[in-house]
């Protein structure tokens, strides 16, 4: 059986005054694009671009001024050679940057947001990220109810995925992420985590992105969440890394890439050197 790939590094490049973690670092086009080979430099396989904060409380950005901020960083780095993958809510978004040199649509409202989005991932044949939400920007931050919170994640993105095959988009153009901290409180986040393997198992590329998020802060300082330094989150989030990589991950999304990038490696390393299935295991999985 051959080794599974390395889980990729997704490299997170807010060209946003409010994002949440990073907002106001990299808006101005050269500081952007700057740290953006510094992420490549760093370990990152993929360049994320996104010109619209989906923190809770954010504003919405008109389609201009997110095409103003997007489309002259993607075009630079991607005539560089970067992998780049456009985060983006607007199928004009998505699609301005695909002709500037963008590889990927990331949609976190899996195209319930501009329904637009999936004809347009259909076209042009771009892999798309279907994101699990519930309730987008108005709702963000709310608390939801889940009887059985992988169970219903799972079910969501099933009909995402539905409706994206039904205008076209091919199967192997999917890739899946079940929307860590959104639509989720800490509890729900940290379930998904621990069944990853089910998520895997749907047959599609998966995007684990646990970045710096709330939950991870609330892990690492209980008693006031904003008190975290960015250094330990960061040392957690290559934790879930290591962890999104042993499920098989395709990739996780992340602000600084080089220690998960570590983590990437050693678990490749680790899978390229497991025992091979024994003849009773292999009989098993010929009568499953």
């Amino acid at each position: 059986m051959p080794t599974p790939e390395r889980t990729k590094i997704m490299g997170v490049l807010n060209v946003t005054p409010d994002s949440f973690s990073d907002g106001g670092r990299y808006f101005d086009h050269d500081a952007a694009i700057a740290h953006g080979f510094e992420l490549l430099r760093s370990g990152a396989d993929i360049i994320d671009v996104g010109g619209e904060s989906t923190r809770p409380g954010s504003v919405r950005v008109d389609e201009a001024e997110e095409l103003r901020r997007v489309v002259p960083v993607i075009r630079e780095l991607a005539a560089a050679g970067a992998l780049i993958s456009v985060d983006t809510m607007r199928a004009k978004v998505a699609e301005a940057s695909l002709d500037v040199g963008a590889h990927i649509i990331n949609d976190v409202s899996a195209g319930l947001s501009d329904p637009a989005m999936l004809t347009v991932a259909a076209e042009t044949a771009a892999p798309v990220v279907l994101m699990h939400w519930r309730g987008y920007l108005d709702r963000a931050s709310a608390s939801f109810h889940y009887d059985d919170v992988v169970t219903e994640v799972i079910t969501e993105l099933k009909t995402r995925i539905d409706e994206a095959t039904a205008v076209g988009v091919k199967h192997e153009n999917i890739i899946l992420d079940p929307g860590l901290g959104f639509s989720k409180n800490a509890e729900h986040n940290w379930q998904i985590l621990g069944a990853l393997d089910e998520f895997a198992d749907l047959d599609h590329r998966l995007l684990v992105a646990a970045s710096r998020k709330r939950f991870i802060s609330t892990l690492l300082s209980p008693e006031d969440p904003k008190l975290a330094e960015e250094s330990a989150k960061d040392q957690a989030t290559a934790a879930i890394s290591a962890l999104s990589a042993r499920a098989g991950a395709w990739a996780v999304r992340v602000h600084e890439p080089s220690t998960s990038a570590i983590a990437a490696k050693v678990i490749h390393a680790v899978n390229a050197h497991a025992p091979a299935a024994t003849p009773d295991e292999r009989a098993a999985e010929g009568e499953a």
